[in-house]
């Protein structure tokens, strides 16, 4: 019985999900200086949902601009690149128009790839460059709480006390990406 509650407990502390949530299918086209792409966004497997959009960026290294077209949602964007503002945390403006509500307004954004408290919880995205032209990009993340041992003697408190700590690990968003150069 000692066995089975040991794995219990291991089990309630640790979880690794390795099922995204997300897929991404990204087919993008070079041409005289800019990336024209197509995104296929697949998520919330049980709802079917899904998003497709069109986005032109320069391929120059200092680009300042992207443009997004979505066509199901009536969406069109022109956003500034990821400003950085602070060590660890970026600073995102753009501009937008949806067409099904004829309204047009300012959007912003702070990110930053740490997440949480920027100790026990991390967030990134993995590439991994399978050839030339084809790419896959894992986004990933992991929340934890370090294992730690303590102990009293003479104060009613255990001799020995244990946390196992926690790991909640999971792969959220899996992207294919087609590049085709000219």
């Amino acid at each position: 019985m000692e066995e089975t509650n040991s794995v219990s407990i291991l089990e309630d502390h640790y979880s690794i999900n390795v099922f995204p949530s997300e897929l991404f299918f990204k087919f993008r086209k070079e041409i005289r200086g800019f990336r024209i792409g197509l995104n296929l966004e697949f998520f919330n497997f049980d709802g079917n949902d899904y998003e497709t959009k069109l986005v032109l960026k320069p391929l120059a290294q200092d680009r300042r601009w992207k443009f997004i077209y979505e066509p199901i949602h009536g969406d069109i964007r022109v956003l500034s690149k990821k400003l950085p503002i602070a060590k660890y945390l970026n600073l995102q403006v753009g501009i937008g128009h949806n067409f099904h509500t004829n309204a047009t307004g300012w959007k912003w954004k702070l990110s930053t790839c740490l997440g949480g408290d920027g100790v026990s919880q991390i967030r990134n995205k993995t590439f991994v460059n399978l050839f030339p032209g084809f790419d896959v990009r894992i986004g990933w993340r992991a929340e934890y709480i370090f294992p730690q041992i303590q102990g009293a003697i003479g104060t009613g408190e255990p001799m020995l006390d244990m946390d196992y700590g926690r790991l909640r690990a999971s792969i959220d968003r899996v992207e294919t990406i087609l590049t085709l150069s000219s």
